[in-house]
């Protein structure tokens, strides 16, 4: 048998770059994980008094953030990918996110000071 068939998985085994995939019981608890965030996520828009606030909305981005997070990085395998692949993913990712932050403040969906005050 050729063992230079398998060089590139060892030099990534001894390079630490390669993980081993997780087992049924990993992607069991990680939907576990997903199933309580949609359900909070559900409770939270049934409570009119936090719908009312102005919590509301980051609360469900940011949960939704999370479960995209989880997705990837479990789902897609992006955790046990390459850095390379991992960089190539998140580095755009990281661009967008701020992208769209900066355009909330910019229409003023989001803000620092006192709800309709006037910076001048």
């Amino acid at each position: 048998m050729d063992t230079h068939t398998h060089l590139p998985e060892e030099i990534a085994h001894a390079a630490g770059d390669l993980k081993e995939h997780p087992t049924w019981s990993t992607y069991w608890k990680v939907a576990l994980i997903l199933t309580v965030i949609t359900a909070v996520e559900v409770w939270v828009y049934y409570v009119p008094a936090f719908v009312a606030s102005r919590l509301f909305v980051p609360f469900l981005l940011i949960m939704s953030a999370l479960k995209f997070g989880i997705v990837v990085l479990f789902y897609m395998h992006i955790r046990y990918d390459h850095k390379l692949f991992r960089a190539l993913f998140v580095g755009p990712l990281i661009v967008a996110m701020v992208t769209l932050l900066a355009l909330l403040f910019l229409f003023g969906h989001l803000s620092f000071g006192h709800p309709g005050a006037i910076v001048r």
